[in-house]
C-alpha cells in the first residue's frame, strides 16, 4: 500500500482534532520513512525483481526493524511519547497515533506477498497479495483515498484560497504519482528507490501545510475552493 496510508491519516483526523494532519501523515507512513534510511545503512534489504507482483517490482527481503508488527508498536510508542512531551496533548490522541502507526502493518499485509514480518527475528511472514491485481489495487488505494480525503474535507474549512488548493493539490499529486509508479518502468537500482523514498518527508510537510491552512472547527464542503458568501464571513468571525 502507499496512498491508503495517507487515507488512514485523513480519516483519523476527526477523532483527534488536536493532532495535525502532518503528524498523522508521519504516523501513517512512519514505517516507510524509517525503511529507506535503514536500507541505505545496510540494515535492511530488498531487490528489484520485475514481475514479482503485478503492481511493484520490489522484493522485500529483510525489513523487520521498519515493518514488523513488533517494531511498529515500538515506533508508535516512541512517536506518541515524543508528541506528548512536545505538545502536551491528551492520552486519547497519543493512543490514536500508535493505532495509526500500527495500521501501516495491517494495510501492507493486505497488499504484500507473504513477506510482512511479525517480530524482529521470527520466520512468520504474512501477506494477502492484493498487489497481484492492478485493477483491484487501484480500486482499493484510490477509492480509500478519495473517501477519506472527502471525509476530512467535510470536517474542516480552508482559511484562504491557498489552503483550499493545498488539499486538492495534495490528493491529486498522490494519485498521479501512485499511478505513474504502477505503470512506469521499474526503478534502476535499490539505491535509487531508497533515496527517492526520502521524498515522503515532503508529503509530511505538505500535510502540515494543509492543516495550518484550515479551521478545524468549521466544515468545508469539498476538496476545491468555492466563492465565499456573506454568511460564511459572518460565521467565520463569530
Amino acid at each position: 500500500m502507499f496512498i491508503s496510508h495517507f487515507a488512514v491519516a485523513f480519516a483519523a483526523k476527526r477523532a483527534a482534532p488536536e493532532l495535525s494532519l502532518g503528524t498523522l501523515f508521519l504516523a501513517a507512513q512512519l514505517a516507510d520513512l524509517v525503511w529507506p534510511t535503514l536500507v541505505l545503512l545496510g540494515v535492511e534489504s530488498f531487490e528489484v525483481r520485475p514481475g514479482i507482483t503485478a503492481v511493484t517490482p520490489l522484493d522485500f527481503l529483510h525489513y523487520p526493524y521498519s515493518h514488523s508488527l513488533v517494531a511498529l508498536a515500538g515506533w508508535g510508542l516512541l512517536l506518541a511519547i515524543a508528541w506528548l512531551a512536545v505538545r502536551r496533548g491528551t492520552p486519547k490522541a497519543a493512543l490514536l497515533l500508535v493505532a495509526v502507526v500500527l495500521s501501516h502493518w495491517l494495510l501492507d499485509v493486505i497488499a504484500h506477498r507473504p513477506d510482512m514480518p511479525l517480530t524482529l527475528g521470527g520466520d512468520a511472514r504474512f501477506g494477502m497479495g492484493l498487489w497481484n491485481s492492478v485493477p483491484a489495487t487501484l480500486a482499493v488505494e484510490v477509492g480509500l483515498l478519495a473517501v477519506c480525503a472527502a471525509y476530512y474535507a467535510g470536517t474542516t474549512r480552508a482559511l484562504d484560497r491557498a489552503g483550499s488548493w493545498a488539499l486538492g493539490g495534495l490528493v491529486a499529486f498522490l494519485v498521479v504519482v501512485y499511478i505513474a509508479s504502477v505503470f512506469g518502468p521499474p526503478p534502476p537500482s535499490t539505491t535509487a528507490v531508497a533515496w527517492s523514498a526520502q521524498a515522503i518527508w515532503l508529503l509530511v510537510a505538505w500535510g502540515y501545510w494543509v492543516d495550518r491552512g484550515s479551521d478545524r472547527g468549521l466544515r468545508r464542503p469539498g476538496l476545491f475552493p468555492r466563492r465565499e458568501t456573506l454568511s460564511d464571513v459572518v460565521n467565520l468571525h463569530r
